[in-house]
């Protein structure tokens, strides 16, 4: 440990990291409630006819604003993460990539369940197909991952400036896409929206297709910057993260809210706006850990708490349970996720009183390890 690093700095790091994916998680939950829970996610594709209202414009704008693609890219950078402090603290096994590889087998498992059976929205299989480019490259040292990194970024954005031979349907076709999914999962029973949204995949798989190199670069990003010992708690680089923040921040909402067809500013802002984010909270929570402990106890659960809102967004939008999809305001959604995020906080802070790992936490290390986690002595 450095000589200047806190007493606590490892159990401390894990605090704020954990505290960084609890924020992530509201985000991760707001712009799938906006844009895709509530109305089709194929709606944002389509051009504006009518002016909407103008408390729903606000809420609409500030989430793709501030939130739209950034949540996503700053949870890939989390797992990236995650990747390299499970693959160090796995390496005195001897057994790292068999670990790693089994976790990321059980991780695309419960991805497609959830992709075929809750919602086709569902992000977890491309993690874990993600995590798997990533695995063989764990033991580099943390400059040849960051290279690894810039590699991917760089497929990511050139990808932006060629044809691409998965596009989406022309403009009358997803119109009459869009009206048709407003009608089944406002209407139809849990089997007629299962065929229905099965059948959207294919219009999906373009959308993860094209995001899937910054996924990648991402990842590699956080398990280099985990690796480099950036995050070691040491004073410099808490001062470092903390001016890094600020500019980030402040450069990531400036790329936002450019305006027009530009395509680079709209490909970067999600990046250094996630890694803007990650870095503030980072150090909010390192200086004020009490306070983050129960986004914390979100983020150590942000695996069940992920499944979860898909469950409960699924019983309030879609026929077999409440039918309001395509009826609620985005106001009105956006103060249904403040509810359930606060909710999920209290729940996610009792639980752990209790137990050591969420519900689907235990159970993804059951089939990581082959047995049930070892009681904290």
């Amino acid at each position: 440990m450095p000589a200047d690093a806190r007493p606590s700095d490892e159990a401390q790091r894990i605090v704020a990291i954990d505290g960084v994916r609890g924020v992530a998680l509201f985000g991760v939950l707001t712009v799938n409630l906006i844009t895709e829970f509530r109305v089709s996610i194929f709606r944002q594709f389509l051009p504006v006819t009518v002016p909407p209202d103008a408390v729903e414009a606000m809420v609409e704008r500030a989430v793709e604003l501030a939130l739209e693609s950034k949540a996503f890219a700053l949870f890939s950078l989390l797992f990236g993460i995650g990747l390299g402090i499970q693959f160090e603290r796995l390496q005195e096994t001897g057994r790292a990539v068999y670990y790693l590889s089994r976790r990321l087998i059980a991780l695309l498992a419960f991805g497609l369940v959830h992709l075929l059976f809750i919602w086709n929205g569902d992000i977890l299989a491309e993690y874990a197909i993600a995590g798997f480019v990533v695995l063989p490259f764990l033991r580099l040292p943390a400059e040849r991952l960051i290279k690894g990194a810039a590699v991917c970024l760089v497929i990511f954005f050139g990808l932006a400036f060629v044809s691409q031979p998965l596009s989406l349907p022309a403009a009358p076709a997803l119109e009459r896409h869009v009206a048709a999914a407003t009608d089944v999962y406002a209407n139809g029973s849990y089997a007629e929206i299962w065929r229905f949204s099965l059948g959207e995949l294919r219009l999906m798989l373009p959308l993860h297709v094209n995001v899937f190199p910054r996924t990648v670069g991402l990842m590699f990003l956080g398990a280099g910057l985990w690796k480099s010992g950036l995050l070691n708690g040491s004073v410099e680089n808490e001062r470092a993260i903390a001016v890094f923040a600020g500019v980030a921040t402040a450069v990531g909402f400036g790329l936002a809210s450019l305006s027009g067809p530009a395509i680079v500013p709209a490909m970067l802002a999600p990046i250094v706006l996630a890694l803007g984010y990650g870095a503030l909270i980072y150090t909010i929570a390192q200086h004020a850990p009490h306070a983050a402990r129960p986004l914390a106890a979100l983020g150590r659960m942000a695996f069940t708490n992920y499944i979860l809102q898909s469950v409960v967004f699924s019983l309030v939008f879609f026929g077999f349970g409440a039918g309001q999809f395509g009826k609620l305001g985005a106001a009105e959604a956006l103060i249904l996720g403040v509810a359930t995020y606060v909710a999920q906080i209290v729940l996610s802070s009792i639980w752990l009183r209790y137990h050591r790992f969420g519900p689907l936490e235990w159970l993804w290390r059951v089939m990581m390890y082959g047995h049930s986690p070892r009681r904290a002595s």
